[in-house]
């Protein structure tokens, strides 16, 4: 099976599940959401986890969830804004006046 993310509205958290038995939650990304924006917070992946590159594979779902979903991204998250300045195709969800604010 292979890992997926899922979001969980009443956590406020997108979570990636990790492949094998019963799918265990492997790591999160908490989010504020409202007006039309969201709000990254916090990423953590389970460091039973580390190395298997799931964190970006978090922050890609989150990340597209959003675009699917016409929401602007505030990446006050470090890892979600590190991840963004990684792959510019993504920039574009960040609105254009708050960029510079996270150094995108």
């Amino acid at each position: 099976m292979e890992p997926r993310v899922t979001d969980r509205p009443e956590k406020s958290r997108y979570e990636i599940l990790a492949d094998g038995d019963g799918a265990e939650t492997a790591g999160f990304a908490e989010y504020h959401l409202s007006e039309g924006e969201i709000a990254f917070i916090h990423t953590e992946i389970d460091s039973r986890f580390a190395g298997r590159g799931l964190g970006g594979l978090l922050a890609r779902g989150a990340l597209d969830d959003a675009r699917d979903r016409g929401l602007r991204v505030l990446p006050y998250c470090p890892f979600i804004r590190g991840w963004i300045g990684k792959h510019p195709e993504y920039t574009d969800l960040v609105p254009e006046a708050r960029r510079a604010r996270f150094g995108l």
